[in-house]
């Protein structure tokens, strides 16, 4: 209960004040009506609503089962990992439980016994809904803290990223940075990306466990160290460029790098003690309503905000239908106390008051379909309204539709594409045996050569013959005295006398086949 306590005392300055508050129906003059305020969901745990995924394939202890050993003790290798024992198993699903006083559940790597393959670790954590925070965010490591680790954070539900803040025991040598502190920043580098060695050095398992991305130490720049004097801060927030895209994220990703060493280098003898463990993610935040709600549910597996002022969608990024008058807007912390709620207005008649989102400034009436529509719209936008993407461009989730980077260009490989069209999501359609979004790699089983082409010969299906060997798996290296697209065909000399009976009335159905098979990669290959 004291931890609790002391949590919340802790997140108490960013979970209530000011913003709390919508609308209020209040008597003037005129009569009463509904005054509107920007406002802002409370700060709540993130952890409750995400997704968790940890890569790569196989990472995760327990399959095999495998025995681990600790720094304290490193050649007591009692404790094992066991995917398929509930009281051995260290599954993702660990790092957001909720524990028993003095009992740590915790996500668990295999151990470094590739030494001196690198030993990488990918976890991903996803809300399909922008995010703000408000607190540290806090990863507390069971045994030992990385040497070296970095945070990403994506703006667009993972399909771009962008380095958050670095970590290890030596900046210089592991990121070529110099290492900084994020309280020896200045407010015009507030939102620098940082690397810091505070959470990297060993200091036993049992000390130091936690590694923290320090939100409220930079919100003290603005709103002193006690964070008391938060109007500077919103209005920091407000006024200084690319200051609230900081706090702002769809995803987060942390890279474990290298592990914890026990604080000296590592010990080839024993790689049992070499892993990473995570027994708690801490993400304090609140949802992202461009101040436009005070209420974030959940539902439908996602957040969603409860918009106010006329707006709609998963972040009230845009105006509801006849009220769009004018273009939206977000709401505005300033000015204080109660901000500027940008709320969207009463349409009037669709003459004289198209909207084009700002990709245009000219509108055409068309008689016949009684319309106005835009004319020659920008930013490579087309529609009535120039709301949509053109062909070979899709939107682009994280802007809004005034933003002029609303459409974002599909880039399709054009050797593995079947055109330059993407969906909605930026991927484009790919020919056979081509993959991946803008189609620019292969599927299994087929290589890259100005576009995809099936294995000729592998390891498994395809095997050269007769002592042949697999060239990238493009061609067989036949050895002397044999030919052919998998070495299946004799080679006839001057001094065999069977070389003029024709082969073919002795090949069996495999020959044939095979022979079709040269054929047609043949006929690729002229391509």
């Amino acid at each position: 209960m004291p931890s609790l306590v002391a949590l919340l005392l802790h997140c108490l300055p960013l979970a209530m004040g000011q913003y709390d508050i919508c609308k209020s129906w209040v008597t003037t003059d005129d009569g009463p009506s509904w005054e509107f305020y920007a406002c802002q969901p409370k700060a709540m745990r993130m952890k409750d609503y995400v997704t968790v995924r940890v890569d790569p394939a196989g990472i995760t202890c327990g399959d095999p089962p495998e025995r681990f050993c600790t720094h304290e003790n490193p050649y007591l290798c009692s404790d094992e990992c066991d995917a398929s024992n509930p009281d051995l198993a260290h599954p993702p699903k660990l790092m957001f439980d909720t524990e028993d006083e003095g009992l740590a559940t915790y996500w668990q790597s295999v151990t470094w016994r590739r030494y001196p393959e690198p030993l990488l670790a990918n976890i991903t954590l996803s809300w399909n809904k922008s995010i703000e925070l408000t607190d540290d965010i806090v990863i507390t490591f069971e045994y030992g803290r990385p040497t070296i680790m970095m945070l990403e954070k994506s703006l667009d539900n993972g399909r771009t990223w962008h380095p958050y803040q670095y970590y290890a025991d030596d900046c210089m040598e592991a990121f070529s940075m110099p290492a900084r502190r994020v309280r020896d920043l200045s407010t015009t580098s507030a939102n620098r990306v940082l690397c810091t060695e505070e959470y990297s050095r060993w200091a036993g398992s049992k000390k130091e466990k936690n590694v923290r991305f320090e939100v409220r130490d930079r919100f003290a720049i603005f709103a002193g160290p006690d964070l008391k004097n938060m109007d500077n801060l919103y209005t920091r927030l407000e006024s200084a460029k690319g200051l609230k895209d900081f706090f702002t994220m769809t995803d987060l990703r942390m890279r474990l790098l290298r592990p914890a060493l026990g604080g000296t280098y590592v010990q080839r003898e024993n790689l049992y003690k070499y892993f990473y463990a995570i027994s708690n993610i801490e993400v304090i935040g609140r949802c992202k309503c461009n101040l436009h709600a005070n209420l974030c549910t959940f539902r439908e597996g996602s957040l969603q905000c409860e918009c106010e002022h006329n707006t709609t969608g998963q972040d009230c990024g845009k105006c509801k239908k006849n009220f769009r008058s004018r273009s939206w807007r977000a709401g505005s912390y300033l000015p204080l106390p109660n901000g500027s709620p940008n709320a969207c207005a009463a349409a009037g008649s669709a003459f004289g008051n198209c909207e084009c989102y700002g990709h245009s400034n000219r509108c055409s009436y068309i008689d016949f379909l009684n319309v106005v529509t835009c004319v020659s719209c920008k930013h490579n936008t087309r529609g009535q309204h120039c709301q949509h993407c053109r062909l070979g461009f899709y939107r682009n989730s994280s802007a809004e539709l005034d933003d002029e980077n609303v459409c974002i260009e599909c880039n399709c490989n054009q050797i593995g594409s079947v055109h330059d069209r993407c969906n909605e999501t930026g991927y484009c359609e790919c020919k056979e045996g081509a993959t991946g979004p803008k189609c620019d790699d292969c599927l299994p089983n087929y290589y890259w050569r100005q576009g995809c082409f099936p294995n000729v010969c592998d390891d498994e299906l395809l095997l050269c013959q007769n002592g042949g060997t697999c060239y990238q798996n493009q061609r067989c290296l036949c050895p002397a005295g044999f030919k052919g697209v998998l070495c299946q065909q004799p080679r006839c000399d001057a001094d065999r006398k069977d070389c003029d009976a024709a082969p073919g009335a002795r090949a069996g159905l495999g020959t044939l086949l095979l022979g079709a098979l040269a054929l047609q990669l043949r006929g690729w290959a002229d391509l």
